[in-house]
């Protein structure tokens, strides 16, 4: 058992699924180096960023898993999802690429399958690309309410809108949740 003032360490996996090309790979880049890359490039399979942060006094030790998003790594998802503490679902709002919110729920019911209840942000990127003011999120937050997720967040992988925001919410659901176990 810890002792009162003893600070701990926290290991949280969190998987982030979503179509191909909506900007996983580019918002965890945007969240742990602060960069963005123009050029798109296909994950294969899947691969993890390890990012350690303070939250309370206590280190998190981050493992974002960002899973490919098209259909011919489908079978390796099961075992990527594997010890998953929470996931991140995104979709894309530029133009082109709405039916990306479409399968919003298909990545939910799969993840769950795997996962169980845990729980899930939405993240609506590529903001920059549209009229905030004109974008209608009832859809988007009706989804949230009924899929029980955590929230949603506007984010932009390029200009850094909302990103900061957007994982320190599930990172700070996650220490909140088990901090006390």
């Amino acid at each position: 058992m810890p002792k009162k003032n003893e600070r701990k360490d926290f290991v949280f996996k969190i998987t982030v699924i979503g179509d191909g090309g909506v900007g996983k790979t580019s918002l965890i880049k945007k969240y742990t180096q602060g960069s963005f890359q123009k050029q798109y490039i296909k994950t294969l399979g899947a691969q993890f960023s390890k990012y350690d942060e303070k939250v309370d006094g206590d280190n998190c030790k981050l493992f974002f898993w960002d899973i490919a998003g098209q259909a011919e790594f489908s079978f390796m998802r099961p075992t990527f999802y594997k010890g998953s503490k929470a996931a991140i679902i995104v979709y894309s709002h530029a133009p082109g690429e709405e039916k990306s919110f479409d399968h919003i729920i298909d990545w939910h019911e799969d993840i769950k399958k795997y996962c169980g209840n845990i729980p899930i942000m939405l993240f609506g990127n590529k903001i920059d690309l549209v009229n905030e003011k004109t974008l209608d999120d009832v859809k988007a937050e009706k989804l949230v309410d009924e899929r029980a997720f955590l929230g949603y967040f506007k984010t932009s992988a390029k200009t850094g809108n909302g990103v900061y925001e957007a994982f320190q919410a599930i990172i700070k659901d996650l220490y909140e949740k088990f901090k006390d176990s």
